[in-house]
């Protein structure tokens, strides 16, 4: 396990902007602590994060698909779960239209994503994004 900001731990990354961390603490630490906090009663752990830096154009969108991601720049974190202070997991693959209350956390720290993030990507964005959520800090403002 690593932390790209203090006090947030993470797996699975390689290396994200300095443009990007801030963001990604803020976000952990303010409204997905609260959500968690709201829909579970604990707190989140860690995050589990489905990558960082990969030099690739984007996927899952034919008209961008000759544009580098903001992956290829360390511009954005794909975040697949998270893991509770009771050992709960949570995962955006099942949760996203599961239980109540992961389908209600999942949506919550979505939704407060799009005030940290430029860009936030979901299930309902398309198929690529089934299984995680995108965020990143480029181009124009854009929250699905």
């Amino acid at each position: 396990m690593s932390q790209i900001a203090p006090g947030v731990p993470i797996y699975n990354t390689k290396a994200l902007t300095c443009q990007a961390a801030l963001p990604l603490a803020n976000w952990f630490d303010g409204p997905v602590q609260a959500a968690a906090q709201r829909w579970f009663g604990a707190r989140v752990a860690r995050l589990e994060s489905m990558g960082t830096y990969s030099c690739r154009n984007i996927i899952g969108n034919a008209a961008y698909s000759n544009k580098l991601s903001e992956h290829a720049h360390a511009n954005a974190v794909d975040i697949g779960g998270f893991v509770l202070t009771d050992g709960r997991h949570i995962t955006v693959l099942n949760g996203w239209h599961g239980a109540a209350d992961e389908r209600g956390f999942l949506h919550d720290i979505h939704n407060s994503a799009c005030a940290h993030f430029i860009t936030v990507l979901s299930p309902d964005y398309n198929a690529a994004h089934a299984n995680h959520l995108h965020f990143d800090m480029g181009g124009k403002p854009y929250c699905r």
